[in-house]
């Protein structure tokens, strides 16, 4: 899921803070903007592991134009993280479904074809959570 990141240049301390608006409390610093996306891709991972500990949901992401919309920062910076919430969302079970074998060819071409997508259930859960999320 793509999640928007609010950046703001903090001149006085010569460092950039990052937020995921999505995720309340999930915010870092960091001197460089590629340092900055890295660190909060580790602090997101451990934002969303405490909310499944807790039996918290994992908040669906909003559009960028949306937190511009809502945001009184100013000069922000706005980037995209694109992170993997499927392992955050419990345990995996097991499911018999039905498919066409064209459709099941077509995931199986997109899968092996991207890297975005490492297996067959993994592309179904992500275009379910698309899905849902609209």
């Amino acid at each position: 899921m793509k999640y928007p990141v609010l950046v703001l240049r903090n001149n006085e301390e010569k460092n950039y803070l990052f937020s995921i608006v999505d995720l309340p409390g999930c915010k870092v610093k960091a001197i460089t903007i590629d340092e900055g996306l890295l660190l909060l891709n580790e602090a997101m991972a451990a934002h969303l592991k405490i909310l499944v500990e807790y039996g918290e949901q994992v908040p669906q992401a909003k559009t960028i134009e949306h937190h511009m919309l809502m945001s009184t920062a100013i000069s922000p910076i706005w980037a995209v993280l694109d992170f993997d919430i499927v392992p955050y969302m419990g345990k995996s079970h097991k499911i018999n479904v039905t498919l066409p074998e064209l459709l099941i060819k077509q995931i199986d071409d997109r899968v092996a074809k991207s890297s975005d997508h490492k297996t067959r259930s993994g592309f179904i859960a992500m275009a379910c959570i698309a899905e849902l999320c609209h």
